[in-house]
């Protein structure tokens, strides 16, 4: 036997030594799982330190005591209801709601314009929970452990294998977070999200309402995305078809409805109290995007973002993207040293010279390098150094973008007064629909832009063509 055949024989044994069968607290069956419920809450305790380390959170008149209450009265209708369940809003524009292994529940500032009920919002908080219970995390993880094992020893045979990048759990973790966990995963977390809605009360239709309106977000997205030139977002998890044409999805709500007539009222008033005041897009301390600029007070900059790029606004930096993703500009920040700024690019760039104009922008202390298509940047300002890092997809490209990155880096410069005001985050107010109130109407005095009347549609769960009925409370961002 030649000395990679013995090594597959004895590596074989290995696979079935590391994989271990757990009943599963949902299903009483036995799942793969390679992590014991103990590893799984420490795993879950340092993914929310980190979590709370990359996110703010977020407050507003009572909004997060609000979440927990919900949460934690959903929790208790949980298959593992001994757990130490936490729901934390995130400041985060974005529209998503996302659960740590172990119980850590978070829920986006972006996904409540989105939800008209306290009904809609415990459905969301149920979805998760059902992620929990069924160790949707732990079976994802485990499942890719035992797929990497199995590629080492396929490399036995393939050597060329061995160079294939693996990816790690951490990251794997976050692609389930963020795109989903796969139809079946999905589908036992909304039966398993119902079954608790019910039990707490709740009427299990919010389920549907709920997916439905997250899926006429991620339509709309999708067609404004292609007027923008950018990629569309989408909720993690969502069905390719819509929920009122989802047989499979109807069924699990049907079957869930069965644990108890729901008997709670829906808290619309409730949730829209609580919804009144928040920040609708991009917060201030996070800098704010708004037709074409970034404008952030707090650190007090500015700067014309590139045409027609789309931008992210992320925490810890401004990313600016070309259509077709062919050319990308970073906009990142440290504290200012002593040093001038050419000294600064240097070091960042690990040169030692190379054609460096330290022209001041806009009276600012500056150093800008062009080298090989790709452009660089150093800016004082205050007591912070803001660096600028572009780079483009090929020569070709970047010979197309480069001026386009060049002009947007030599606008950047103090925030005016006149600027501040336009800093300001957007946010939601209330108001009572008449007999006279269209969308149309109201779109014309809105901030939102050319896709205002869809959006307050969508915000209101009026998408894509209906109107407010006379004595409705309606959300309108101002």
């Amino acid at each position: 036997m030649n000395s990679r055949l013995k090594a597959v024989f004895l590596a074989l044994p290995l696979l079935f030594l590391l994989a271990a069968c757990a009943q599963n607290p949902v299903t009483g069956k036995q799942d793969f799982v390679m992590m014991s419920e103990a590893q799984e809450l420490t795993l879950g305790r340092q993914a929310d330190q980190e979590a709370k380390r990359q996110y703010a959170l977020y407050d507003l008149h009572g909004l997060a005591k609000y979440v927990d209450e919900v949460g934690q009265r959903l929790a208790r209708q949980s298959h593992r209801n001994t757990l130490s369940y936490s729901f934390t809003v995130i400041d985060s524009s974005e529209v998503n709601a996302f659960a740590l292994p172990g119980g850590h529940v978070y829920i986006s500032r972006g996904i409540f314009a989105f939800l008209n009920s306290e009904a809609e919002l415990a459905a969301v908080l149920a979805h998760e929970i059902g992620h929990v219970t069924a160790r949707h995390s732990v079976r994802q993880i485990s499942a890719a452990q035992g797929a990497d094992l199995a590629l080492s020893i396929a490399s036995i045979f393939s050597p060329g294998l061995r160079n294939q990048e693996v990816q790690n759990l951490t990251g794997l973790l976050g692609n389930a977070l963020l795109s989903g966990y796969g139809r079946e995963h999905e589908l036992e977390a909304d039966h398993l999200g119902a079954e608790y809605l019910s039990r707490a009360g709740y009427d299990t239709h919010a389920m549907i309402r709920v997916i439905g309106a997250l899926k006429n977000q991620e339509l709309f997205d999708a067609e404004a995305a292609k007027q923008e030139g950018r990629a569309a977002r989408a909720y993690h998890g969502l069905f390719a078809s819509h929920p009122d044409n989802d047989t499979r999805l109807k069924q699990v709500i049907a079957d869930a409805s069965r644990y108890r007539d729901g008997r709670r009222d829906d808290g619309r008033a409730a949730y829209l109290a609580h919804t009144t005041g928040l920040v609708y897009g991009d917060n201030a301390q996070q800098g704010v995007i708004r037709a074409g600029q970034f404008y952030h007070a707090e650190l007090g900059l500015a700067l014309r973002l590139p045409q027609p790029w789309r931008a992210a606004n992320l925490p810890d930096k401004l990313v600016m993207t070309a259509p077709g993703e062919e050319a990308r500009l970073e906009m990142t920040t440290q504290k200012k040293p002593a040093t001038p700024p050419q000294d600064l690019l240097r070091r960042a760039l690990r040169i030692d010279a190379g054609d460096i104009d330290i022209s001041p922008i806009n009276g600012l202390q500056a150093a800008v390098l062009d080298t090989r298509g790709r452009l660089f940047a150093v800016i004082y300002l205050g007591e912070r150094a803001y660096l600028f890092a572009g780079s483009a997809r090929s020569p070709e490209l970047a010979a197309r973008h480069l001026e386009a990155m060049r002009t947007s880096v030599k606008s950047f410069h103090a925030i005016s007064e006149a600027e501040r005001k336009l800093a300001r985050p957007l946010s939601i107010k209330l108001v009572t629909a008449d007999a006279n109130t269209r969308f149309a109407e109201l779109a014309r005095g809105s901030p939102l832009g050319r896709n205002a009347e869809g959006t307050l549609r969508l915000i209101n769960a009026l998408y894509p063509a209906g109107e407010p009925k006379p004595g409705q409370t309606l959300k309108v961002i101002e």
